[in-house]
């Protein structure tokens, strides 16, 4: 089962700009990192983990910067199958997550759209946040893990954060097929 979802924390941007900063200092100073996810929406109730969206050069850029990260304490490993994802741990239990993006890709990534659409649109934000509830719940009835039982809602934000860009939709769904039952 997922960790619960917590209240929004003021001290989640604090702890973002911490983790880019080690980041930058680690591995590469010119990165532009963003923090995405739920703690990045101001007032969106959130597991209390970090997400970071990396924007690196092309996947060599990230390979070769990766010792260093793993240096710093950031392990690959996740069920993402799109881009490369590091995962960092505080006392064995995940406390942020970074996303490595090319530059190639940075203005379509949809993380960063659901962010800036959540951010405007408190209406969805809102139906998102009810979804997170849902989806824990069934989470913990075994009917749905945590990422598939919200999926749909994301991909319905997401299309139409992408339609109101001038983009077309695609599928959000980007872990493997274990991780989506």
């Amino acid at each position: 089962m997922p960790r619960m979802l917590v209240a929004y924390d003021p001290a989640w941007p604090s702890l973002f700009e911490a983790l880019a900063d080690g980041i930058r200092s680690a591995a590469d100073p010119q990165w532009v990192i963003e923090h995405i996810g739920s703690t990045a929406v101001p007032g969106m109730r959130a597991k209390p983990v970090i997400d970071l969206a990396i924007r690196v050069r092309d996947h060599d850029d990230f390979e070769a910067h990766r010792p260093a990260l793993e240096a710093a304490r950031w392990a690959l490993g996740s069920s993402v199958t799109t881009h490369p994802v590091m995962v960092r741990k505080s006392d064995g239990i995940r406390s942020a997550i970074a996303h490595f993006f090319t530059a190639a890709e940075w203005e379509t990534v949809n993380q960063r759209i659901l962010r800036d659409w959540l951010r405007e649109h408190p209406t969805d934000a809102a139906r998102y946040a009810h979804a997170k509830c849902d989806a824990v719940a069934a989470a913990a009835r075994g009917t749905a893990s945590y990422n598939a039982a919200k999926t749909q809602v994301i991909q319905e934000l997401v299309d139409a954060a992408r339609h109101a860009r001038g983009l077309p939709a695609v599928p959000v769904s980007d872990k493997r097929r274990d991780e989506r039952k």
